[in-house]
């Protein structure tokens, strides 16, 4: 019984933990993948969130790849969308 109330416990709290960011981090990670494919993602920062107009604002991070040859660089992704509909107006990378 103490098992299972942890387990309850466990799971509302992370499921309540997850930011809102999260979303944008996994596309982040989806086109850094895609775009190094050479390369291994070894980390990532969320930078924020900056609301550019109503219906338009950006989600920042900084990502940490390893290529085979154990050279590690970062790289910074941008990801322009509605907030209203979710919908991806750019994805930069610098």
């Amino acid at each position: 019984m103490i098992n299972l109330i942890t387990v309850f416990t466990i799971s509302s709290v992370s499921a309540e933990a997850v930011p809102d960011y999260a979303k944008w981090g996994e596309i982040a990670i989806e086109e850094t993948q895609k775009r190094f494919d050479y390369a291994e993602i070894i980390d990532y920062k969320h930078i924020g969130r900056v609301d550019l107009a109503p219906a338009k604002s950006e989600e920042k991070f900084k990502l940490w790849l390893r290529n085979k040859e154990g050279n590690e660089f970062g790289v910074f992704i941008t990801i322009q969308f509605d907030p209203t509909t979710d919908k991806i107006r750019s994805i930069k990378f610098l």
